[in-house]
């Protein structure tokens, strides 16, 4: 059924946001999500930069929740890098089974262990590049620990919520989280990177979600290409 002249034109003045030029839109985007989340943080055990890498290397394809019940526990056997570089492989395998594809964590928590201690005297490096030396860390587990645990901001933590909001948004056309990284960081001045990231996260889980997303009550719906043609 066709749609009538009236509505179009309503609909068109109400949704015009996602047609305004794409500076100020997402100036528009930022302002929103600030004021609907005025305070967002890391969900993750933040209390260390050992503890923040660990817990960061296992939330892969996880949830920060189920990490955090994990490391509540683990973190009283294992406290140091150390204890997981001299921990058998098999025992730390069955000690992290719970977060999920832990046969390759549990290999990778440990050689990055063994480099810390060999290679940096037992502390984590503070440099991009020497994190990414590390096995299981890619951009988006450096730049949680670098933002958090050392105030640097190197670029934008990219997770599926991020990769998710940001496409749906227009933000990025990319599923490659580098690429997405890159667009974000176009977009927004660096002081906000660390912040986009967690806005972007706090609104995939609380109303973008993947299934079941809360259009009707997102407070940026009229800045979303995705609504706005979902509604034409």
């Amino acid at each position: 059924m066709p749609v009538s002249t009236a509505k179009t034109e309503t609909i068109d003045k109400r949704f015009k946001g996602i047609m305004e030029p794409k500076k100020e839109r997402v100036l528009e985007i930022l302002r929103l999500l600030k004021k609907e989340y005025p305070t967002v943080c890391r969900s993750l055990d933040c209390s260390s930069p050992f503890k923040l890498l660990i817990s960061t290397i296992l939330s892969a394809q996880s949830t920060d929740a189920t990490i955090n019940k994990l490391t509540s526990k683990l973190f009283k056997k294992y406290n140091s890098f150390a204890d997981f570089a001299n921990a058998p492989l098999e025992e730390l395998q069955q000690d992290i089974k719970s977060s999920g594809f832990y046969r390759n964590k549990a290999k990778n928590i440990k050689r990055t262990s063994r480099i810390i201690i060999e290679q940096f005297g037992g502390e984590l490096p503070q440099k991009m590049e020497e994190l990414l030396q590390l096995p299981g860390v890619g951009r988006k587990t450096a730049n949680i620990v670098l933002s958090t645990a050392y105030g640097i901001v190197e670029g934008i933590a990219v997770d599926t919520h991020v990769k998710l909001v940001s496409n749906r948004l227009g933000l990025t056309n990319s599923s490659n989280q580098n690429k997405i990284e890159y667009d974000l960081m176009m977009l927004f001045s660096q002081k906000e990177w660390d912040n986009i990231s967690l806005l972007l996260v706090r609104h995939g889980k609380t109303v973008c979600a993947a299934r079941n997303h809360r259009c009707s009550t997102c407070v940026i719906n009229h800045l979303c290409p995705l609504f706005f043609s979902s509604v034409r």
